[in-house]
This record gives structure tokens, C-alpha cells and sequence, in this order.
């Protein structure tokens, strides 16, 4: 019988931007943008951001998106710029506390990388980073993405140490925050057993981190097979220190189903929310690319996932945690205006709440 905290669930190229075209020098030659500028923030941003927490840390999955301007650029900026040099004005808006760095899925990172990051904001701010999908993949894919051979590196604690968690610590310092392993759906070997005997094994394996480095760094797991998603899981996580990943997104149960086990995990001892919201229900990823870019607005407006992850955030900080939120342009099709919407739902139930 299978052990299912969630219940039963039935399973279901943007063409890259190019920067603008600077103004002409006197010598008739574009002069290039060497730095990106922040938009001013309203005062009725700024009186939002007032009424939350300290220890409430939104962010957007990556922040090299051109169609950003007026809301957290002033220019229009291409992605690659933006890519390299625009940390320092996304960290200027008043609710973007925190970022993730999606980047580190597809490859390790250089140790300089992490450091210019961590430069480029200031104290107070938080990086979620992804470790590479060669250890976060039980599969050797193929073009078309289908698994071919299983990938004998995976949750290969070694590997993650050597390309991940020893680079991200040490460049990003105190702010680094969550340590994101995302498991790939892992189809025909996702045998539950099997699973968590070796989960368990890797977790046992990682050094503790260090607390005089990274006061803010976690090691968090991210499920994409429902099956997985059992008390059995969390407990297990539970035991090795590690954190529940709550993730929005399709082929996962809805957040009120996935807060039952935040709930599981801060049973015995509350600890710090890792949320993402990253997908709209229905929406495969490769879809919601084309259907929202530029990423300049709402397309997809989905007010029951805000509700449900607001009260998940609530709950977290009534408890005296941390929540640190992580919000994808293809959750509604413009982070920047769901990270608002998202905390305008939190500031008023923190404003209702009896004092």
C-alpha cells in the first residue's frame, strides 16, 4: 500500500534577446552600456515593503529578463548585460531581498562567479542555489530530454561537494542561502526503497556547513515525482537537518496538499520555508516560455496558488522563521508583479493578525 501524504494525483525557445542599440558617439560608433541602472520604486511599494518582516527574503528564479524595465530596471537592457551586471539594481527594488541562481542546474559554477554575485548586493541578501543536474539527474539524458541511461553520478555526495557546495559557500559567504538539490522526475527508477536508502546515504554524507561562513545556508531537496512525497521522505530529511522544498508547479500536488508536509517537517522543531512558485498548473515549462515572454505582465493570473503559499509564509513566520520565496516569471508570467501581489496577500494577514 502506498504510504501517500498528498492523496491521490493524476499525473498529467524564446529567441534570446539582444541588447539595445546605445546612442551614437561623436566618432558615429555605439557606445555600449557598461552598468544597469533601478527604476524608482513608488511610495506605495515602499510602504509595502515596510509592513513585512525582516525575515521575509522574495526573489525571482534568475533576473536577466530586458522586459523588467520600468519595474526594476530604468533601460532596456539586453539579458546578457543584465546577466552579468544587474544584481546591484535588482537588489535596489524594495521587495527583491533574495535571489535564485537557476544557472548552476546546467553546469558548475566558477568560484569568481559566486564572488562577483555576492559583490554585487548587500548585506542582508540571500542567493537560493541549484546544484548541477549532474548529480540532481538519475538520468543521462538526450536531446529530446528523454532519460537514456541512468546516470551513475547521481547523488554522488562527492561530486556535490567537489562542484557545488564548496564554491557557492565559499563565494557566497553569508549570503548564501538554501543549497537546492532538484531531483529530476526520475520515471521507471523512481522505486520509493530504493529512493530513500540511497537519499539517505548522500545526506549523510555532506558536510556540516559552517556556521561562521553561512549562517543562512541550508541543504534543501526538491521532488518531482508525487509518489516521492511521503512522511517516510520527510521524515528522513527531518533527521539529516535538511529542508522540504515546497515547490509550485505542475505535476505536483497543489500547495495546500504540499503544506502538510511543511507541516510534518516543523512538527517536532520549526525551521526556515524554502518556497518556489514555478509553474501555473497545466502549464509545462517550455510552454509557459513562449505563452508569458517578454514577462512584462500578468497572463495567467492564479490568486488560489498566492492565497495558499501566503498562508503558507504566514504560518512560517508566526513561528518566528525565516521564509525565503522564489517566484518564476512563468508562475503568472511576470515575477516582479507576483512577488507585489504575493506580498500584498501576506501584509494583510499579518496586519490581521490579534496583537
Amino acid at each position: 500500500m502506498t504510504e501517500d501524504l498528498f492523496g491521490g494525483l493524476p499525473l498529467p525557445a524564446v529567441p534570446a534577446q539582444q541588447e539595445r542599440p546605445a546612442s551614437p558617439t561623436p566618432s558615429g560608433k555605439p557606445a555600449r552600456a557598461q552598468s544597469v541602472q533601478p527604476t524608482r520604486a513608488d511610495d506605495a511599494l515602499q510602504a509595502l515593503a515596510a509592513r513585512l518582516p525582516t525575515n521575509l527574503y522574495f526573489g525571482t528564479s534568475s533576473w536577466a529578463y530586458p522586459g523588467w524595465n520600468g519595474m526594476v530596471y530604468d533601460g532596456e537592457y539586453g539579458d546578457s548585460l543584465l546577466s552579468r551586471k544587474g544584481l546591484a539594481a535588482y537588489s535596489r527594488h524594495p521587495l527583491l531581498h533574495a535571489a535564485g541562481i537557476d544557472r548552476g542546474f546546467y553546469g558548475p559554477i566558477p568560484l569568481a562567479d559566486y564572488l562577483s554575485y555576492a559583490a554585487q548586493v548587500p548585506d542582508g541578501f540571500r542567493f537560493l542555489v541549484k546544484a548541477p543536474a549532474g548529480v540532481c539527474d538519475a538520468w543521462l539524458r538526450g536531446s529530446d530530454g528523454a532519460g537514456r541511461l541512468a546516470n551513475t553520478a547521481f547523488l554522488d555526495a562527492e561530486i556535490a561537494v567537489r562542484d557545488f557546495i564548496t564554491p557557492a559557500t565559499s563565494g557566497l559567504g553569508s549570503k548564501c542561502g538554501p543549497l537546492l538539490f532538484q531531483l529530476s522526475p526520475m520515471g521507471a527508477l523512481a522505486d520509493s526503497a530504493v529512493f530513500l536508502e540511497r537519499l539517505d546515504a548522500f545526506l549523510g554524507a555532506l558536510p556540516p556547513l559552517d556556521p561562521s561562513l553561512t549562517p543562512h545556508a541550508c541543504y534543501t531537496v526538491e521532488l518531482r515525482d508525487p509518489a516521492l512525497l511521503t512522511p517516510r521522505y520527510i521524515r528522513l530529511l527531518r533527521r539529516h537537518g535538511a529542508r522540504f522544498c515546497l515547490a509550485a508547479r505542475d505535476r505536483l500536488p497543489p500547495v495546500p496538499r504540499q503544506a502538510a508536509a511543511q507541516a510534518l517537517m516543523d512538527e517536532e522543531t520549526p525551521g526556515p520555508l524554502v518556497l518556489r512558485w514555478m509553474l501555473h498548473a497545466g502549464r509545462p515549462y517550455a510552454y509557459a516560455e513562449k505563452l508569458y515572454a517578454p514577462f512584462d505582465r500578468i497572463v495567467d493570473d492564479d490568486p488560489g496558488t498566492r492565497h495558499a503559499i501566503a498562508d503558507v509564509v504566514v504560518r512560517t513566520l508566526r513561528a518566528g522563521q525565516p521564509a525565503i520565496v522564489i517566484v518564476s516569471n512563468n508562475a503568472e508570467g511576470c515575477a516582479p508583479i507576483s512577488c507585489v501581489r504575493l506580498a500584498e496577500a501576506i501584509a494583510a494577514r499579518l496586519d490581521a493578525a490579534p496583537r
